[in-house]
């Protein structure tokens, strides 16, 4: 096999290997390596569809499976629609939602800021389990299966992660860092791989309990890592960006914004050759992935807390301006852009040529091209 066939053969292996299905978005960030990536086309152009409105605000970003819609709301109301905007059902607590749901094999997991950590059957809303822990739950929880059980991972600001029994909701195992845990895990093999706010990155056995190291990364970090082989990919609060060696467990290189210190709340998105991630300096930065140097980097005219999604040839991004926004990804140039006019803080859920987004106007907007037989890709 001569060299450009076995790079070409590697990049399809690795797009099809790490991106989400086009008609499911399961897991707030596409995967369960948090990359950001999917499978599916956006649309050429957009409309708004329809518009659910909810009350409350969402931080929660939306995630998608067998038809429906599932994202928590300030309110301490966990909504359910199908795509035609009709709801299916909602799960009252008493507290904020800012956490995003993971879905798997039909159960809905989810925390909330009172700490408690629910399982929810998709198809009603019903409650299966529930779990505490001692303070809020900001990040969305990573899952495995090992040993014939499956394990949750679930950080709080209890400064524990906490090991789960998928199936029962029993306690496996905690494990203490030194601060908040504000981000979601990803899954490298059968570790959960996340950042603190202690300001390191961490790596937990999710069968035991048990940690292999972690790495110094700077004073914060609240964003969620993404994960490609042996390498885990994260901003921090300083403004700094980290391509960390999991293995040897050191950054291989890292990127200072020289002209600010404002942080990278986002969470990258990583495929092929390239990684994205916007900041609170409002600007979109696309680097390359074994360099670190900048590709491109685009003014998007307001502040990105909302982590990017991406396939094989566009990024779609959302800001607190209310900017909806498809960029040519190796370029930077701006294919469309819809004036929401409303603030952005989480991941829109992408299926095919459908994009759902959660606004801080307590609203869920559904997007979709006006003619449904011109896609994307």
């Amino acid at each position: 096999m001569n060299k450009i066939t076995l790079s070409v053969f590697l990049l399809f292996f690795f797009f099809h290997s790490v991106a989400q299905h086009k008609i499911s978005w399961q897991n707030s960030r596409g995967n369960a390596q948090l990359t950001g990536v999917t499978s599916a086309g956006f649309p050429e152009e957009i409309e708004l569809k329809w518009t659910f409105r909810a009350g409350g605000m969402f931080k929660s970003a939306p995630v998608i499976s067998d038809g429906k819609i599932v994202v928590g709301s300030t309110n301490g109301t966990l909504y359910c629609l199908n795509l035609k905007g009709d709801s299916l059902w909602g799960f009252k607590t008493g507290n904020a939602f800012e956490a995003p749901a993971l879905i798997s094999n039909g159960i809905v997991y989810i925390g909330n800021l009172t700490g408690m950590f629910y399982a929810l059957n998709l198809k009603n809303g019903k409650k299966i389990w529930q779990y505490k822990t001692d303070n809020q739950i900001m990040g969305a929880p990573a899952i495995i299966t090992s040993g014939g059980r499956e394990t949750l991972a679930v950080g709080s600001y209890d400064y524990y992660l906490h090991g789960i029994d998928a199936q029962t909701g029993n306690g496996l195992w905690k494990y203490e860092s030194d601060n908040f845990l504000n981000s979601a895990p990803s899954v490298w093999g059968n570790n959960a791989v996340f950042g603190g706010c202690d300001g390191f990155l961490h790596i937990v056995d999710m069968g035991t309990g048990e940690t292999s190291g972690k790495i110094e990364v700077a004073t914060y970090v609240a964003s969620s890592p993404a994960v490609v082989d042996e390498t885990a990919y994260i901003g921090d609060y300083d403004g700094g960006f980290n391509c960390i060696d999991l293995k040897n467990k050191k950054i291989r290189w890292r990127y200072q914004n020289t002209k600010n210190d404002l942080p990278f709340i986002a969470s990258p998105s990583v495929i092929g050759d390239k990684i994205f991630i916007g900041s609170r300096d409002k600007f979109m930065y696309c680097f390359n992935r074994e360099s670190g140097e900048i590709i491109w980097e685009k003014n998007t005219g307001s502040r990105i807390d909302a982590s990017t999604v991406v396939n094989k040839k566009h990024v779609l991004l959302v800001n607190m301006r209310g900017d909806l926004m498809l960029l040519d990804s190796e370029t930077g140039k701006t294919l469309w852009n819809y004036e929401l006019g409303i603030g952005i803080m989480n991941t829109p859920a992408v299926i095919d040529n459908t994009i759902i987004v959660a606004g801080s106007d307590g609203s869920i907007y559904c997007f979709a091209s006006p003619n449904p037989s011109k896609g994307g890709e």
